[in-house]
């Protein structure tokens, strides 16, 4: 089965490679930066090269759609690089282009703050898309850049929607009804983005989870049911969200970065700073089969478990980055 993972940002190694073979993934989403400035970012891309020249029979680099397939016929996972903030590309629009040339296919236009280009969901005020996100999202819909929301407020995700003449996606979420966490997302902007002909990927990050690490799959599958008869089955997918191996410094380097000299815990809190506990039921790439097993006890049907796991997925990324022009 096509299994496409829309995030993970694993402490990369031959290991979690080999892992994502035995789990069947066909396909990863991997961050590339999270606060990097445009200099750190091709180097986080040299890194990647390295990668791929290392580990060439386990892996490859994903420029389109079209290499994911290319991927799955050569017996490799097919990784696609994204950002998690809009600090790749400064204040210069023309790092849009230049990044998507280099294999940037998805971009975050906040992570958690007020950026350039619009408001982060912890912020107080919700100011929406500014006038340098205009002109961003209409350069990312010109050069096939995907515009992800994850980490932006509601009123600045309502924006981009109106604003994108394409689909926008949330990669790694879950909806706010299920768990109130303050980067989970409303059944307006679920619906909004569904109408956008976007995609929801689906976070197994416990703190993203009712009950946290204490979840149970029956409970994640019925919150997928119950998001299928909100959006459709064909705007909902997976985005794990899963950190494998990273230590206590790359929590904090995603929290912090270079902003605050004062202690974020993000979702977490002062007694509760460090990584969650995980799941008994996805502990790494190889629990990818039983989300699927999840699912259908759930009662989906084989296309439509095929449709979550993967071609929705591939839908987006064939659709969201080909060139304009």
């Amino acid at each position: 089965m096509l299994t496409i993972d829309g995030l993970q940002y694993s402490n990369w190694s031959r290991e979690i490679f080999e892992q994502m073979h035995a789990g069947g993934v066909s396909a990863v989403h991997a961050t590339l930066v999270y606060h990097e400035n445009t200099r750190e970012t091709l180097s986080r891309l040299g890194d990647w090269n390295r990668r791929f020249e290392q580990h060439s029979d386990l892996i490859m680099p994903v420029y389109d759609a079209e290499d994911i397939e290319r991927a799955r016929a050569s017996n490799r996972v097919g990784v696609f690089f994204g950002a998690q903030n809009c600090s790749p590309i400064e204040d210069d629009i023309d790092m849009i282009a230049v990044m998507r040339r280099l294999g940037l296919m998805i971009m975050q236009l906040t992570y958690n703050n007020q950026s350039l280009l619009a408001a982060g969901c912890y912020e107080a005020e919700d100011s929406g898309v500014s006038r340098f996100g205009r002109q961003a999202i209409a350069e990312m819909n010109r050069v096939g850049m995907i515009i992800d929301m994850s980490h932006s407020a509601e009123r600045s995700t309502l924006d981009a929607i109106e604003l994108s003449s394409r689909p926008v996606i949330i990669s790694h979420a879950n909806p706010a009804s299920f768990h109130p966490a303050k980067r989970n997302k409303s059944d307006t902007v679920l619906k909004a983005i569904a109408e956008s002909g976007g995609l929801l990927g689906f976070s197994v990050y416990p703190f993203h989870l009712k009950d946290g690490p204490d979840c149970t799959l029956e409970s994640f599958c019925a919150m997928v049911a119950d998001t299928a008869d909100l959006m459709g089955i064909d705007h909902i997918g997976i985005g794990t969200d899963l950190c494998q191996g990273q230590p206590q410094s790359v929590l904090d380097w995603m929290r912090n970065g270079r902003w605050s000299k004062q202690m974020d815990f993000g979702e977490g809190n002062k007694n509760n700073a460090g990584w969650p506990r995980p799941l008994t039921w996805f502990k790494d790439n190889r629990d990818f089969p039983a989300i699927i097993e999840g699912l259908r006890r759930k009662g989906f049907s084989e296309p439509e478990v095929e449709k979550i796991m993967g071609l929705n997925w591939l839908h987006q990324l064939k659709t969201g980055t080909r060139a304009l022009q």
